[in-house]
């Protein structure tokens, strides 16, 4: 590759800049002062991924598991198990209807719990388990409403608990390493983000849990683990309802809600066919079955375009209900160049392209050098540690940025302004379709903190 003088120093100059902006006193005090030896848990939601929480916790010293909290006994008795393969005590049990979570946020003997509910529940347990002085890691989805997001942000001020938002993909290896780049200067000044839920899940929205995972036409009361209620949200509902995989690493990038703020958004979505369809052309289906004659409200694939302060755009893109490969469609592009992903975070799929670094003008290369080059150093510290975590690995790091940030009584990388502020795209974005696209305002959920609060992502979570 060839490289121009002023290019190398311009990469030089900003690496150094990043060098000195990681060595803030929040860093230095990450690395020295662990406040708790352990961190006791309880898990609220113990389905798939709660238990895929409750794996990883397992694999630490630091954590004690206490209890769990769901009506769902058989999920209960698998993450109990869990437990007993790896060596632990059983946890207290909390299974006496949806509500019995409370009484689990009523001991004394927890620091910290995992939310890993369905999407309807979030900001409620939450809010309780603010009120109980217990720290919430909240799962990710959109809010239901956005005066959900203001409550949390209005009881996490008030009351001093902190609020981690567990989006993982932020950690997702390539999503990383391009954030290093991002901040190392390589792409030059940003201009333009994507991303997007895109992923087939017709036969996990159908699922009757008989003949093994993902094979069914059925939901709500008749189906199984999450067509038992994701489905329903289909049917009723249509926006952009799975925002934070693709905005919540976008976000980072660009510093939102420090010192960048999103401000308004615009979406459309298509006509509803793929459920519909899948149900018609599915071997227990077909026109006359009951769900074949439903009405889904959710768009097949709906667009979403936000604004920001300092004059960046994104788009977001969420597509469930159609037969297409997994994909959460980042785009990162700058005055000096572009990555485009085509992958489920492959560091040899996607393209790049670096003006005066590329080896050709106008041609795409292979990001794999790249991304390794460049790779993070939370990787570049934990990738043992990483090996064999769900989804590639990420899910280790932001498992371990909630349980280190909690042990060192730090500020946690991903706060309550950034579920809120990725959560509020849900409720904004329904508004925005049933107004034909009108342009919504996206509130300030840090009331103009974001001015003076400072990039710290990437940095004060490694431990």
């Amino acid at each position: 590759m060839s490289k121009s003088v002023s290019r190398r120093k311009f990469v030089q100059d900003a690496s150094l800049s990043t060098m000195a902006i990681g060595l803030t006193p929040q860093f230095i005090k990450a690395q020295s002062n662990v406040v708790k030896d352990k961190v006791r848990i309880g898990i609220i939601g113990t389905g798939f991924r709660g238990q895929s929480h409750l794996d990883m916790l397992c694999e630490r010293k630091d954590t004690v598991i206490v209890s769990f909290a769901d009506p769902d006994l058989k999920m209960m008795a698998s993450a109990q198990r869990i437990l007993q393969k790896a060596g632990r005590p059983a946890a207290a049990e909390f299974t006496k209807g949806n509500d019995d979570y409370i009484n689990l946020l009523k001991r004394a003997d927890i620091d910290a719990v995992i939310i890993a509910t369905p999407w309807e529940w979030h900001i409620k347990q939450a809010l309780e388990a603010i009120k109980h002085k217990v720290i919430p890691g909240v799962e990710v989805c959109g809010a239901i409403k956005l005066t959900d997001c203001w409550d949390i942000v209005n009881a996490s001020e008030q009351s001093g608990v902190p609020v981690m938002c567990l989006e993982n993909v932020c950690y997702r290896r390539d999503v990383l390493a391009v954030y290093n780049m991002v901040k190392k200067g390589i792409f030059g000044e940003l201009l333009h983000l994507q991303g997007g839920y895109e992923h087939d899940l017709r036969s996990v929205k159908f699922n009757d849990g008989q003949n093994g995972y993902n094979d069914g036409i059925e939901f709500g009361a008749k189906a199984y683990s999450e067509a038992k209620w994701r489905t329903n949200h289909s049917l009723y509902r249509n926006g952009e309802l799975y925002p934070t995989h693709g905005l919540g690493p976008v976000a980072m990038m660009i510093d939102a809600n420090r010192g960048n703020l999103l401000t308004r958004l615009s979406s459309v979505a298509t006509k509803a066919r793929g459920l519909h369809k899948y149900i018609v052309n599915h071997p227990k289906g077909g026109e006359n079955h009951p769900n074949a004659k439903l009405k889904w409200k959710l768009g097949d694939i709906v667009t979403t375009q936000i604004q920001t302060h300092n004059g960046e755009t994104i788009i977001l893109t969420h597509d469930t209900n159609s037969p297409r490969p997994y994909n959460l469609g980042f785009r990162v592009q700058g005055t000096e160049g572009l990555w485009q992903d085509f992958s489920g975070g492959q560091l040899d799929a996607g393209h790049i392209y670096i003006e005066g670094v590329s080896a050709k003008p106008h041609q795409w290369e292979n990001p794999e050098p790249y991304l390794k080059k460049y790779d993070h150093p939370l990787w570049k510290k934990y990738e043992s540690q990483a090996a064999g975590a769900g989804h590639g690995g990420m899910d280790f790091f932001v498992e371990n940025a909630f349980v280190e940030c909690i042990k060192r009584n730090v500020p946690f990388p991903l706060d309550v302004y950034d579920l809120a502020t990725w959560y509020a795209i849900t409720p904004l974005s329904e508004k925005s379709i049933a107004e034909n696209g009108q342009m919504q305002v996206i509130p300030d959920f840090t009331r103009g903190k974001w001015k003076n609060r400072k990039p710290d992502f990437g940095m004060n979570d490694i431990f």
